[in-house]
C-alpha cells in the first residue's frame, strides 16, 4: 500500500479505480506458489504453461475483489471487496479444519 489512508479515500471518492497492493501484488506471490509446486511435484511448465496459470489466478482475484466490493451504486470498491474475499477464504478454510 503505496498510499496513505487518507489518500486512498480521496481516490475513491474521486471515481477512479484504485487497486489495493494485495490484489495488485499477487502476481509475485502465485508465481512463487506456482515454482514450488513445480519444485514439489517434480514438474515442467513452460513460460507460456506459467503465463496462463497465472493470468487464471489474477482473473479469479479481480473477479472476488468485483463480486464483494460491488456498491449499490454499481461502482466496485477494490478494497473493501479484497478485504472481504480474503477474509472468507481464510474463514472457509478455518472451517474446513474444524476451527
Amino acid at each position: 500500500m503505496g498510499c496513505t489512508p487518507e489518500a486512498i479515500e480521496y481516490v475513491l471518492n474521486s471515481d477512479m479505480i484504485f487497486a489495493p497492493g494485495k490484489a495488485v501484488n499477487a502476481g509475485g506471490v502465485a508465481v512463487s506458489g506456482l515454482e514450488m509446486t513445480q519444485n514439489a511435484m517434480h514438474l515442467f511448465w513452460t513460460r507460456e504453461e506459467v503465463d496462463e496459470k497465472l493470468k487464471m489466478i489474477m482473473k479469479n482475484i479481480h473477479e472476488q475483489c468485483v463480486k464483494e466490493g460491488t456498491q449499490a451504486d454499481g461502482s466496485v470498491n477494490y478494497p473493501l471487496g479484497a478485504n472481504i474475499a480474503g477474509f472468507k477464504k481464510v474463514a472457509n478454510a478455518m472451517i474446513a479444519q474444524g476451527y
